[in-house]
């Protein structure tokens, strides 16, 4: 196993065990299963270990296979705070008391706010002495150190990095995202201020693997340096020393050792610019029937109504390379889930983001036309109680 050192040079494992998708039985976590998976990774050098607190089940299972296997201090433990049902600063103990039962510790490592969408919620969880709450439990040992996890656009995800002092944070990364979510423009910019990045999502939920057109595979299949799709994405981000830490919702012994053993020999530099290109010629495989010719660049940025256009070109995108549901997903994530909501439904037609655009893009037109096929009413539900608990 390869390591690379946090903010303060603990030694983390290249590659995280990601824990929301623990095998299931009969509907219920699979404990016998998830121990094995789990012990295996911790033989192979796994330390890094990623929870959350609306993950059914996940915290009890982990903190049950760690007390019973006596490896609890030779882990780390990253579990996340839901801000989004915090109401009161008396929540923010009561939640963070119920992980602690839950995962049989009295600390946490790492610990995380789930979700982050924007300084506007930062600011409002400032208001309710969350700064202040941290630091107590800081200097309580009860917590080690704090990030936060976040989808959305590299200019809100920059400014969030700016608005604290945090130890760490947690970007979805990958290939396809090189230039949309956090990017690698957020990438560079939380390490040029020394703050380490976990990645979540390295195949973009079996994307990279599973639903790959053929024209994607052959190019794999063809290329003189064979590997599986899946380390092709994970050697891609282990390249960067930028990136700390990978993480991989692994569900069989199978799937762990197959990481483990790409992740003992995966170089920093071992990627060069023949590399690089075949998988740009993959990413353009893959995108062959997208909408949309944004690459997230964000020169059309920022939209004086607050649109998010490259996540909404992005979510359009997805609707047809991958289908309705993630494109839905990734839709409410970027524009609804926050308290100014940054739909396209927004734009105001002013045509300020096409002056902008390297790609000539016909903005206003494709905005409309994602708004009519991502603005569900399902959407305008979501949005409409985000928006009513925003208020809380």
């Amino acid at each position: 196993m390869n390591y690379r050192t946090d903010r303060y040079g603990n030694q983390l494992s290249i590659l995280g065990f990601g824990c929301m998708r623990f095998p299931q039985k009969l509907g219920r976590i699979d404990l016998s299963e998830t121990e094995r998976e789990i012990m295996t990774a911790y033989r192979g050098g796994v330390n890094y270990y990623d929870t959350a607190y609306i993950y059914p089940g996940s915290e009890a299972a982990l903190g049950e296979i760690l007390e019973k296997n006596g490896i609890r201090k030779e882990v780390y433990i990253a579990t996340k705070l839901p801000h989004y049902l915090i109401k009161s600063a008396d929540d923010l103990d009561k939640m963070f008391s119920q992980e602690l039962k839950r995962l049989r510790t009295d600390y946490i490592d790492y610990y995380l706010m789930h979700m982050l969408t924007d300084t506007d919620t930062w600011n409002r969880l400032k208001t309710l002495g969350i700064e202040e709450w941290i630091e107590n439990k800081k200097a309580s040992g009860a917590i080690r150190q704090v990030g936060f996890s976040y989808h959305g656009n590299s200019d809100m995800f920059c400014a969030l990095v700016d608005a604290y002092d945090w130890d760490f944070c947690q970007i979805q990364y990958n290939y396809m995202d090189e230039h949309s979510q956090a990017g690698r423009r957020g990438l560079y910019h939380a390490h040029s201020k020394g703050i380490p990045v976990i990645i979540m999502e390295p195949l973009r939920g079996g994307k990279l693997v599973n639903r790959l057109p053929q024209k994607a595979r052959q190019i794999f299949a063809e290329y003189k340096t064979r590997y599986t799709p899946a380390e092709w994405a994970f050697r891609w981000l282990w390249n960067q020393p930028e990136v700390t830490v990978v993480l991989s919702g692994m569900n069989s012994d199978e799937m762990v050792k197959e990481n483990i053993a790409t992740a003992a020999s995966a170089k920093v530099g071992e990627l060069g610019e023949n590399e690089e290109a075949m998988l740009q010629e993959v990413v353009k495989a893959i995108n062959a029937d997208m909408k949309v010719g944004c690459t997230g660049c964000g020169y059309c940025m920022p939209c004086p109504k607050g649109v998010d256009i490259p996540g909404t070109f992005a979510a359009y995108n997805r609707r047809y390379s991958e289908g309705k549901f993630w494109s839905t997903v990734d839709y409410v994530i970027c524009t609804a889930l926050r308290k100014n909501a940054t739909s396209a439904s927004n734009c105001v037609g002013c045509g300020k983001c096409e002056k902008h655009c390297p790609q000539k893009i016909e903005i206003r037109t494709q905005l409309n036309n994602a708004k009519k096929e991502l603005e569900t009413p399902l959407y305008r539900v979501v949005k409409k109680v985000v928006k009513r608990f925003a208020r809380f």
